[in-house]
């Protein structure tokens, strides 16, 4: 394996933004400090990093990469690919494919495929439905980052809406539980409503009401009072609503982290995006939940800030452009991301909203904590080398010809953003530098740190 030493990088990890040096041999960082002198091995790289920040990799706890099943939007392959060139190195992945990941033979199967292929570490979620609550109670905790509950329907059809089989799930789950939360009856009854004024021609920026704040409400109040009533380790992914923020404690240091039995997530489009871009995005900003008004767009960002809201995610989900042409009904929701997330979180640091420290909290420190991912998450000595190098003074203009997805679109296409990514480690190995992947992959499956 090659050995590198980053020389006078601005390392930012646990709090802090050091100038320093850091020597990276074996696939680990094994040594942190000033002036670290190049070891006399033959394959070691010394890599100027001055004028650059090096981040611990990005862990995105909620992709879809749309692998078996859909290979016209996404496969591991590609979509891994994407998220290596935009500094995540390690992903956890839903189970809303073809067949769906709801059983533990189709979890190890997942895993084989990953691999062959992938170029990010990666881990599965066990999907959860009405009637596997058999399969769930087998799961060996350290085998799946989670559990994946659909409380509101989405892509696929995965719907858990039996009240006894969610109170079953939440009692008996042998791991951490992940929820999306929206009431689908709410929501079809509002489908109605406009659907018998529109027709299919309903205004995309509709999508905001349609999916509502209240529908969001009802549907977390539900997970967050289960979780109390059965002890569960439960994380309400992707807050998309002001109304919802109540219902989770603040915690500003990672020693709070650890000590929260409920946590949540936001998703970089939501702090990015308001129902104002529907004007100009149409249904390529159509998601679920949905993208919505200004003012809790605004109170996801101060949620970051206060430690109310513990990460930010993704919840990449490709889908081909040919498909986001259609009418409202028509059109699936979800969009790309996994490439430009970092890149969108740093962008509150430059518009002077986060800071450098609070971007690695949420989108490396914080998911590591939460899942218990096993040494990983921290530029630490003995921990695994996945590192992103950041040109925080290089700005990158997105555009089709610097893509990797395979539905080849993004949402922020035209968008210059305020910094680049210079290079991905991943387990010690030059992943991705200057635009360029490796012809190797260097991607192994997690571990956890769970008892």
């Amino acid at each position: 394996m090659t050995t590198l030493l980053f020389k006078n990088a601005s390392v930012v990890n646990e709090g802090q933004v050091v100038e320093t040096d850091v020597l990276v041999e074996n696939g680990r960082i094994s040594q942190i400090a000033r002036d670290i002198s190049a070891p006399a091995a033959a394959d070691c790289r010394v890599i100027d990093a001055s004028g650059k920040h090096l981040l611990p990799g990005m862990i995105d706890d909620q992709v879809h990469f749309r692998e078996p099943g859909f290979p016209k939007k996404g496969t591991i392959a590609t979509e891994s690919k994407a998220a290596v060139a935009g500094g995540i190195t390690t992903y956890m992945e839903m189970p809303n494919v073809n067949p769906p990941t709801t059983t533990l033979d189709a979890l190890e199967e997942k895993y084989q495929r990953a691999s062959q292929s992938s170029h990010a570490n990666y881990a599965f979620y066990l999907g959860a439905t009405n009637d596997n609550i058999d399969e769930i109670r087998r799961l060996d905790p350290n085998s799946a980052c989670g559990v994946k509950v659909f409380m509101g329907a989405s892509t696929g059809n995965m719907l858990v809406n039996d009240p006894d089989t969610l109170d079953a799930i939440f009692a008996d789950c042998p791991t951490l539980i992940a929820t999306h939360c929206e009431d689908t009856p709410m929501i079809t009854e509002l489908e109605n409503i406009y659907r018998e004024k529109y027709g299919e021609d309903v205004p995309i920026d509709a999508h905001a009401h349609i999916r509502s704040k209240e529908a969001c409400l009802k549907s977390s109040q539900l997970a967050v009072n289960l979780a109390k009533k059965h002890g569960t380790r439960l994380h309400v992914l992707h807050l998309t609503t002001e109304d919802e923020l109540y219902q989770f404690e603040p915690a500003k240091t990672l020693e709070a982290l650890q000590q929260k039995q409920i946590t949540a997530e936001a998703c970089v489009h939501h702090l990015f995006f308001n129902r104002d871009d529907y004007a100009t995005k149409g249904t390529l900003i159509k998601c679920n939940p949905a993208v919505k008004e200004a003012h809790h767009q605004q109170a996801l960002i101060k949620a970051v800030k206060d430690g109310v809201i513990d990460v930010i995610a993704t919840d990449h989900a490709p889908h081909t452009f040919e498909e986001k042409q259609n009418s409202y009904f028509k059109a699936p929701a979800g969009l790309p991301l996994v490439q430009h997330a970092l890149q969108v979180a740093l962008e509150f640091y430059h518009r002077g909203i986060f800071d450098l420290p609070l971007v690695v909290q949420k989108v490396s420190h914080a998911p590591a904590v939460r899942y218990q991912v096993k040494e990983r998450g921290f530029i630490r000595e003995g921990y695994w080398a996945d590192l992103v190098l950041v040109d925080l003074n290089q700005t990158q203009t997105v555009d089709k010809d610097n893509l990797f997805y395979q539905c080849q679109w993004s949402p922020f296409e035209g968008h210059t953003f305020g910094s680049s990514i210079d290079m991905t480690i991943v387990n010690g190995q030059v992943a991705f530098e200057h635009g360029q992947h490796s012809d190797e992959r260097y991607a192994t499956r997690l571990e956890f740190d769970r008892s």
